[in-house]
């Protein structure tokens, strides 16, 4: 009939209606959070999640790089002529402080050529003990083995105050090097170094000013060294009277390497401070902030520099593998190795250094303080959403 619309047109309208609802509908689903808004109330911020992140390069398999400008001991120098090791053959624990005149009678036992005394006790983390010598750095250096009296690390982090565990009390108990550790009624240590001590029975070392502070009791602790390593342990109880302690170290003391096991195995026993990958130098970077995830630190990381390798300066006059401006650096950097030298450029340094930044703007808080902590980094929600995808990515690599 003429002015009716034939079939086709009919089916290209109904078409043309159900594209329109779907496209209407689809619509609504995007802007549907906006519906409610005026054109001035804009979001803060971005959508908080980010977009998806490509698997992130292992961490235990990159070593950093960058050494420190200027790697020096702070106080002590290498050993060398000056620093002749000559560890105790015996370990005594008296009941009271040791005389003058016992240490004299003590002298004269036959073999013995050196002693000294020194501070010592138990402190308690966490209710876990630790049997702690507090020394003299300078004139305890020689009473240790060579490898550990040749490590300037050791030496300089007791001279500030710090705590050096013996490596096997570290592993047994899970200490990590640069973590702080509150002594349960007294103030806290922060671990800088673990080395082979070849003290039985002894936990670690701190100075003798830092012994006080712990309450250590004053002088019970004997060592002796002779020209020979049958000194009598008998003859030492015998001095030292009911009750002391008295143990020989000559038994558990390694056989000498022949030149050629010396050659094969050239490690140096002494862990101080310098993690071997970027994923243990950022786990332990992140015990300075309680609550701040390791992988927060990885991502900076990442963006700043791809793990130390573009460290800049960059356009804006940022430095190192985390891309301190120097003002910044001023504040916040740390020594983190105990080289003596807070160096922007060195990772051991500045990954700590990073994680001391967040912590004072709230990291170790999580949620919404850990987003502006990190806007502080890097003034950009961008930035932020991107740090925390990728964060994600290495949480689930590392699950």
């Amino acid at each position: 009939m003429p002015g009716l619309p034939s079939l086709r047109a009919v089916l290209l309208m109904v078409a043309a209606v159900v594209v329109l609802t779907v496209a209407g509908g689809a619509v609504a689903v995007v802007v549907g959070d906006d519906l409610f808004r005026t054109a001035r109330e804009t979001p803060e911020q971005p959508l908080r999640r980010a977009e998806p992140q490509r698997q992130p390069e292992r961490l235990d398999r990159l070593v950093p790089t960058t050494a420190p400008v200027n790697d020096r001991a702070a106080d002590f120098g290498a050993g060398g002529p000056g620093v002749t090791p000559t560890p105790p053959h015996v370990l005594a624990i008296a009941r009271g402080e040791v005389l003058k005149r016992t240490r004299h009678a003590l002298s004269g036992i036959r073999h013995v050529q050196k002693i000294t005394v020194v501070d010592a006790g138990t402190v308690k983390v966490s209710g876990t003990a630790l049997n702690l010598l507090a020394v003299d750095p300078a004139e305890f250096r020689s009473w240790t083995p060579k490898a550990v009296a040749d490590q300037p690390a050791v030496w300089s982090a007791l001279a500030r105050g710090e705590f050096v565990a013996e490596s096997a009390a570290a592993r047994r108990l899970g200490l990590v090097l640069g973590a702080d550790y509150q002594i349960d009624g007294g103030p806290r240590l922060r671990l800088a170094a673990s080395a082979p001590l070849g003290l039985k029975g002894i936990d670690g070392l701190v100075s003798a000013e830092l012994g006080g502070r712990l309450g250590l009791a004053k002088g019970v602790a004997v060592l002796l060294h002779g020209t020979r390593p049958d000194i009598s342990p008998a003859s030492v109880r015998r001095l030292l009277g009911s009750g002391a302690q008295v143990l020989s170290l000559t038994a558990a003391a390694p056989k000498p390497r022949t030149s050629r096991q010396q050659d094969r195995q050239p490690h140096n026993p002494v862990a101080a401070n310098r993690p071997t990958s970027y994923l243990d130098l950022y786990k332990q970077s992140a015990t300075r902030c309680p609550g701040l995830s390791w992988t927060v630190l990885a991502a900076i990381g990442q963006v700043e520099s791809s793990h130390g390798r573009n460290n800049g300066p960059s356009s804006a006059g940022a430095l190192g593998p985390m891309q301190f401006m120097p003002a910044t650096w001023k504040a916040y950097g740390v020594d983190g190795d105990g080289d003596g030298k807070a160096d922007i450029w060195s990772p051991y340094d500045a990954v700590p250094g990073a994680a001391n930044y967040l912590c004072a703007n709230g990291a170790g808080k999580g949620g919404e303080k850990l987003r502006k902590a990190i806007w502080f980094y890097n003034h950009s929600w961008d930035y932020v959403n991107k740090v925390m995808g990728i964060a994600e990515a290495y949480a689930r690599t590392y699950a």
